[in-house]
């Protein structure tokens, strides 16, 4: 029997990789419904080979729908989330909305898999921020060998991340310099073509910007609450993919050899590093993929138990569609949710 599961932001781009990924991994379905705002009813998206017709957010009822993937931004989500988990659908949310509620679970499966038992509390599932999934990814193996102590996070976000609006500047910007226009600036702050920004989302008082805040207290929930963290966010000129340079200190011994080893038998993990021009994976190569590859293991001899690393994942699938999907997985697996209708 199959799970009927809606997609509300079916027309975005992490709307539109859910439905591929959904196809693509043979998601249990008996139906899948593609939702958004009012302004896109009619539009078409696709699942699989089939083709979906796009429906109101505001006026579909949920009682017989099992799963919502929520990835219509977080002002909808706080509306609606609520009022959909109150109709029985387990809402897996990809905004920010949540993440914070100490009654809302913040899952990574290949890290915090259990967590998903505390969703009935809300019928809410938080998704991390795409920057988070992927550290967290790549910290969890290690954390359970060495303990992690304390993490220096640099990254290199694509501009997928600030959605359609980021990924049509850098096009039309890169398409004007070449063609001797001027370049107009819309989504980001300064140019981002031939450029970086160190700069994704709002500036806290502290001096932090939002989304490297995220990165610090989402580690916190998901990992472990002692590790110290601290992040610096730059958009990128790439389209997709998210890269990271980890330095991590630890409380116990460790060494490059192991440290690679131990991530070569980690889940979600693929390590791609030799020491050589080319033997690292690069934002390009990740795109499309589902893994969180590791590159430029080190040992950093600044700190005691000191580690380096290069940490690459598609964002729109393993920091969004993909991680949701999972958790849909571990739900079903853990036998937590049944179907509600009929398989069709």
């Amino acid at each position: 029997m199959g799970y009927k599961v809606a997609i509300a932001g079916a027309t975005g781009n992490v709307g539109r990789e859910m439905l591929n990924i959904l196809a693509e991994r043979a998601f249990p379905v008996s139906e899948v419904v593609a939702l958004a705002s009012s302004r896109s009813i009619g539009k078409e998206v696709s699942f699989g080979d089939r083709t979906l017709k796009v429906q109101s957010l505001e006026h579909y009822d949920f009682a017989d729908t099992d799963i919502c993937l929520m990835s219509a931004g977080g002002e909808i989500s706080k509306a609606w989330s609520p009022k959909i988990g109150a109709q029985g659908c387990v809402v897996i949310d990809n905004s920010s909305a949540w993440r914070y509620d100490s009654d809302v679970p913040l899952v990574v499966p290949e890290v915090n898999a259990e967590a998903v038992r505390g969703f009935t509390k809300k019928n809410i599932i938080a998704n991390p921020n795409c920057s988070t999934a992927q550290l967290v990814v790549a910290l969890k193996p290690l954390h359970d060998r060495f303990g992690i102590k304390r993490v220096v996070v640099s990254t290199y976000q694509s501009v997928s991340g600030a959605g359609k609006d980021g990924m049509d500047e850098l096009f039309d910007q890169t398409r004007a310099i070449f063609s001797a226009g001027e370049p107009k600036t819309k989504k980001f702050t300064k140019r981002i073509a031939f450029n970086v920004i160190p700069h994704i989302d709002v500036f806290m008082e502290d001096g932090y910007t939002k989304e490297e805040w995220k990165m610090m207290v989402e580690t916190k929930k998901i990992l472990d609450p002692k590790i110290k963290l601290t992040a610096t966010c730059v958009r990128v000129p790439v389209f997709v993919g998210h890269s990271e340079a980890v330095n991590i200190e630890c409380e116990k011994p460790v060494t490059a050899e192991e440290a690679r080893n131990i991530l070569r038998a980690a889940p979600g993990v693929l390590v791609i590093d030799k020491r050589e021009p080319g033997g690292y994976i690069t934002p390009h190569e990740s795109a499309g993929e589902d893994a969180t590859y590791i590159s430029r293991i080190r040992e950093d001899i600044t700190v005691e138990n000191g580690l380096t690393f290069w940490c690459v994942s598609d964002n729109l699938r393993k920091g969004a569609a993909l991680n949701a999907i999972q958790i849909a997985e571990c739900l079903i697996n853990r036998k937590l949710i049944q179907p509600r209708s009929k398989a069709a």
